[in-house]
């Protein structure tokens, strides 16, 4: 299985930059085992019976992108460099891992300051990154970080627009709850409270999981053996409330659709023994075609990157030959592509 394998041509007018509002009014590609057919967003409770349940991933997206100066003074008096911090994760000293530049034009001690509440000391660098010890905790530090912080928006995006206020909004899900990612479960940027009464109203059933999406999940895969490749590793938790109603859907006869590539990778971590089973700690998955799906019926997503891991998860979801077919169809009729595109559900045989 060769990375060339997940290769596709995508024109770059097709990468959205901002998502279509109302939420529920994006574009939905359906794909029940090889038939393609377009639909809205809203339409999706049309395709789910009473009793199937949607996994949704309550992750809460922090405002992590962070713009400041380091202030140092010299012979010649004070000298200000800007830096551009993104934060990645917190870590067990206290500390956050973060990527900085220019990370060369900063040493140890040093302070970097943010706005006039927020400011952090650089204690140490490592592979490439930073680790950055904010001067405030807990929610004085969640309150100067949401009024100092942007959203991290994915590459694509950010190199054609920077993030701004509308982000904050735009770029986290109806129910976002727990903090701790830097980047969204973007397929449940899709909904809004019309489409949730509407599958409610269907007789749909909902569990909240949580994964918080790491930076990680925009690296690209660089070894041509895609079987090689190491992925980052991100943290998750199912709850034993959460796996219990997964499991009764399951016993009824219901259907499991995770939405989003993230839920779906929580889940069947939690079901590597082949139920589903309460679980908290790190996973770092790697699904690719051959996987053996413990509990995913079918999958809600966007429409991911050329050669991306994401677009080898769909491929061992609905087969390989089905997914160039729809990603063709996608490209052809103008689908949006990535964080703030369309949508597509994907049923499998």
């Amino acid at each position: 299985m060769k990375l060339s394998d997940f290769d596709f041509d995508l024109p770059e007018d097709l990468i959205a930059t901002r998502p279509a509002k109302p939420r529920s009014s994006a574009r939905m590609l359906v794909c029940q085992g090889g038939a393609i057919s377009d639909h809205q967003a809203i339409n999706l409770p049309d395709f789910l019976r009473p009793g199937d349940r949607l996994v949704l991933n309550d992750t809460k997206v922090i405002p992590a992108r962070l713009f400041g100066e380091r202030p140092r003074m010299g012979e010649l008096g004070e000298t200000r460099a800007k830096m551009d911090v993104t934060l990645l994760e917190p870590r067990a000293d206290g500390t956050w891992a973060a990527l900085l530049k220019p990370l060369k034009k900063i040493r140890e001690g040093e302070v970097i300051e943010f706005s006039p509440a927020l400011s952090a000391t650089l204690e140490g660098k490592a592979d490439g990154q930073a680790h950055l010890r904010f001067n405030l905790t807990g929610d004085d530090f969640d309150a100067a970080l949401t009024d100092a912080g942007a959203m991290p928006l994915p590459p694509y995006i950010a190199a054609k627009r920077p993030a701004d206020q509308q982000d904050k909004e735009d770029y986290q899900t109806l129910w976002a709850k727990n903090t701790g990612a830097v980047a969204a479960p973007t397929a449940s940027l899709h909904f809004d409270e019309v489409l949730m009464a509407a599958l409610a109203e269907r007789g749909v059933e909902f569990t909240h999981v949580t994964l918080h999406v790491g930076a990680g999940t925009f690296l690209p895969v660089k070894v041509e053996d895609v079987t090689t490749h190491k992925m980052h590793a991100e943290w998750g938790q199912v709850t034993p409330e959460a796996a219990a109603e997964i499991a009764a859907t399951k016993a009824a006869g219901g259907r499991v659709i995770p939405v989003g590539t993230t839920a779906l990778r929580l889940i069947e971590s939690a079901a590597r023994s082949g139920a589903i089973e309460p679980w908290e700690g790190e996973t770092d998955i790697f699904i690719y075609p051959g996987f053996q799906f413990n509990v995913t019926d079918a999958l809600m997503t966007n429409f991911h990157l050329p050669k991306s891991t994401l677009l080898m998860l769909v491929s061992a979801l609905m087969g390989k030959a089905v997914m160039d077919q729809v990603y063709a169809h996608a490209v052809s009729n103008g689908y949006r592509f990535f964080s703030y595109g369309d949508a597509s559900l994907l049923m499998p045989k």
